[in-house]
């Protein structure tokens, strides 16, 4: 047996780390956390100093189990998880689990999986730091009193089922509050101008700098150009340069991630996992962005061989973040000679743009000429403006431009690349000149990105918990994350040519999204329900304020319990008076009345999401009328004819074989109903807009493919069925699905095979008896 056990997270590393290391080392994996608080109520023991109690799960008992054997019979055991708060928890999970000896316990950190890196690690020991480990339990800790008391209050007052989070609450209310500064934003048109100037490669735009609110002053200033004189009033040439952006931080991985590469955050956390773990790159979760001595001079190296001595230009970057947590290195390749990595395209591409970046943050500034030409008018005081800009050296441009949220700006169609030879006092020949109408925009919808960079600059959440987060408000349902089409708007165009002024409408496209974040219904009642009642969780610079309390108790200056209870007492009384006496919230709103019967109508959340009511649950002659509200339809907008719109399902669109075929919406969406059978509608097709040929074809493809997906009905028994699945054939017998061994053919099966193998699943059931296989 080895003399040394070294423990690790995930087997992808300790396979790499155990290639590093001779035959005295064992390497093994714990597969993340081996211990987590218990799921029932007394997991944390309030009255005795937030005493947690820990079980090991059932998937982690074998595990636990192999650890405790080697580490027996081993002379040192290294515990080597990761060097953040998380890592040093789990450090600790195992030192208690598995009854370690602190004189033959070694505690080791790496921020890259090289063989260097291992072999200092393991030259420079330390003992397991207890004020990371007090910062990650307060962080647990609350999050669990906080989710398990506010939880059953959701459950009374809003909805069954629901859950709430601290950090994850304020991620919802963000969204929520930015959908509704969408909702009350007011478009304001405005006129832009823009001239032409010159013919083919001279061509070039000016732009007027201000815009015009009214057609009618616009239409005045193309008039008054007609027959005017256009002279260069005045050049203005500097030189102007761009830096580099720095390295990457968690953060700004992901942001960058989405936008070059269209990874969502959980999917770029799960990629860079596996470059990390395979020794490709540094520790992924960080918020710093310097970079080692070591890594300074391998860049310097690989550009100078790679690009030549004039693109290599040193910067030591300084973490602007007060918070940033502990001394880790930006994210960067572990060997900047390795331009590419062997692995799946997925990996590689986010591998190169963490290589692009790191080495243009050690690359020269690129630098341009500027020009700036003011264009004067005979018959106006304005001037026109035309820029240009020329790009005298490329620096790091050769290898990197980081990109930003606002790239399709409509601003930018007064640009040019470069401008023509020009000299002060040329008069100029008017090509043509327009006046397009534009609009203010509202505020943009977050990405996954951009709600990391909101959450960061608002010092809420580290870089362990921004994926996590972004996860669980879409997995609860409070948050949505979709394209939506946009909607066609006409806009004017006035336009100066030849010495006459055309007119013209024309249509765009507005609003179209892709990949934005959406509150639900649900979502923004719970929202409300907590802004109103609990409105320190919600709180911005509260849930600021708790991080900078972990971070001071991972530096020792603040002692966990003290924080926890400070927060816990008035938090407590609030969900006591909550409970008492808070209304039901299900975010009612009055749309109006019945234009036929007069009767009032109002939308709000239900049971089973949110619905239209047609009349009041008191009348009791007349029951009310409900319709659920259709995708994309929210309880704040919908208007009353939308909701008037919805009473029009169920309808009948036609006949197929001498029975009627009916259009509804139903708990999981539109279907067509005929002859007692439903037929779900495609996505995208609206209810109230099939036709009967439609239908017909929707009928049709349903049966055609339940014809092919049954493989055979035995004659004994009708309930008896091999079908195919989607993960092959299997037997479907009264109410119970049956794998189908490999070794049989699903052709073969006779009926005493099914009751055979019924009889190895379960007992074999009654006719319409609900029962399961076993699992096995």
């Amino acid at each position: 047996m080895a003399k040394n056990l070294l423990i690790v997270e995930s087997p992808a590393k300790a396979k790499t780390i155990e290639g590093y290391l001779g035959k005295d080392f064992t390497v093994k994996s714990s597969y993340g956390h081996i211990r987590d608080l218990v799921k029932s109520e007394d997991a944390i023991d309030i009255a005795n100093n937030f005493q947690q109690r820990y079980e090991v799960p059932a998937d982690k008992k074998q595990v636990v189990s192999e650890l405790k054997k080697l580490a027996k019979e081993a002379e040192t055991v290294w515990l080597a998880s990761d060097e953040d708060r998380e890592g040093e928890a789990i450090s600790w999970h195992l030192f208690d689990t598995l009854n370690l000896k602190e004189d033959k316990t070694r505690r080791i950190v790496f921020h890259e999986i090289t063989k260097p890196a291992i072999l200092k690690a393991i030259d420079n020991p330390r003992k397991i730091d207890y004020n990371l480990v007090n910062a990650q339990q307060a962080r647990r800790v609350l999050d669990r009193l906080v989710g398990f008391e506010l939880s059953p209050v959701l459950w009374k007052k809003v909805k069954p089922s629901l859950s709430a989070g601290r950090v994850q609450s304020v991620a919802v209310r963000l969204i929520v509050e930015r959908e509704r500064e969408i909702n009350k934003f007011q478009t304001e048109a405005a006129f832009k101008i823009v001239a032409i100037f010159g013919k083919g490669k001279n061509a070039f735009k000016a732009e007027l700098p201000h815009r015009f609110a009214q057609q009618e002053d616009a239409e005045k200033f193309l008039q008054d150009c007609i027959g005017a004189v256009f002279t260069v009033d005045s050049l203005e040439t500097k030189p102007a340069k761009r830096s580099p952006a720095a390295p990457f931080t968690t953060s700004t991985l992901q942001q960058e991630a989405s936008r070059k590469l269209g990874y969502s955050v959980s999917r770029t956390m799960s990629l860079a996992q596996r470059l990390y773990e395979s020794g490709n790159i540094t520790y992924m979760r960080t918020d710093s962005v310097n970079l080692s001595d070591l890594a300074l001079n391998a860049a310097a190296q690989e550009i100078r061989s790679a690009y030549g001595e004039n693109y290599h230009q040193q910067r030591k970057y300084k973490t602007k973040s007060a918070s940033a947590q502990e001394a880790h290195e930006a994210i960067r390749p572990t060997y900047f000679d390795k331009h590419t990595i062997d692995g799946d395209n997925a990996e590689k591409r986010l591998y190169e743009l963490i290589w692009k970046r790191a080495i243009a943050s050690q690359m020269s500034e690129a630098q341009f000429e500027k020009t700036t030409a003011k264009i004067g008018i005979s018959t106006r005081n304005e001037d026109l403006v035309a820029n240009g800009e020329v790009m005298k050296f490329d620096g790091f441009l050769k290898v990197y431009l980081e990109s930003n949220d606002d790239e399709d700006d409509n601003n930018q169609e007064g640009d040019n690349a470069m401008l023509p030879p020009l000299q002060k006092g040329q008069q100029l020949d008017l090509q043509e000149l327009t006046a397009t109408e534009r609009f203010s925009r509202p505020p943009a919808r977050y990405t996954e990105a951009s709600l990391v960079k909101k959450l960061e600059e608002l010092g809420i959440g580290r870089p362990s918990t921004y994926a996590p987060t972004i996860s669980t408000i879409q997995n609860r349902g409070y948050v949505v994350k979709e394209d939506r089409d946009g909607k066609q708007r006409n806009f004017r165009v006035l336009a100066l040519k030849d010495g006459s002024i055309s007119k013209q409408e024309k249509s765009e496209n507005t609003g179209a999204e892709r990949g934005k974040l959406f509150p639900t219904d649900i979502g923004a009642v719970v929202n409300d329900f907590l802004v109103q009642y609990f409105n320190g969780i919600v709180d911005f610079n509260f849930t600021a304020s708790v991080e900078k309390q972990f971070d001071e108790i991972a530096q020792g200056l603040k002692e966990w319990t003290d924080m926890i209870r400070k927060f816990y007492g008035p938090f407590h009384k609030d969900v006591e008076n909550t409970i008492e006496t808070a209304d039901k919230a299900r975010g009612e709103r009055e749309l109006g009345v019945h234009p036929e019967n007069g009767k009032k109508i109002s939308v709000r959340i239900g049971r089973y999401g949110p619905f239209v009511q047609v009349g009041d649950n008191d009348d009791a002659e007349n029951k009310p009328l409900y319709a659920s509200l259709r995708t994309g339809q929210s309880i704040e907008t919908i208007s009353l004819e939308e909701a008037l719109e919805l009473f029009k399902l169920p309808k009948k669109v036609g006949f197929f074989e001498d029975k009627d075929m009916t259009v509804a919406i139903g708990k999981f969406g539109p279907y067509i109903r005929h002859n007692s059978a439903f037929y779900s509608l495609p996505k995208g097709l609206d209810p109230l807009d099939v036709s009967e040929e439609q239908a017909i074809e929707i009928i049709n493809e349903k049966r055609k493919k339940d014809a092919e997906k049954l493989i055979k009905v035995f004659d004994e028994d009708p309930d008896a069925k091999i079908l195919n699945g989607r993960w092959g054939p299997y037997i479907e017998y009264g109410k119970q699905n049956i794998k189908i061994p490999k070794d049989k053919d699903p052709n073969t099966i006779t009926f005493e095979d099914v009751k055979a193998l019924a009889g190895e699943a379960g007992k074999e059931p009654k006719k319409g008896a609900k029962k399961f296989a076993k699992k096995k």
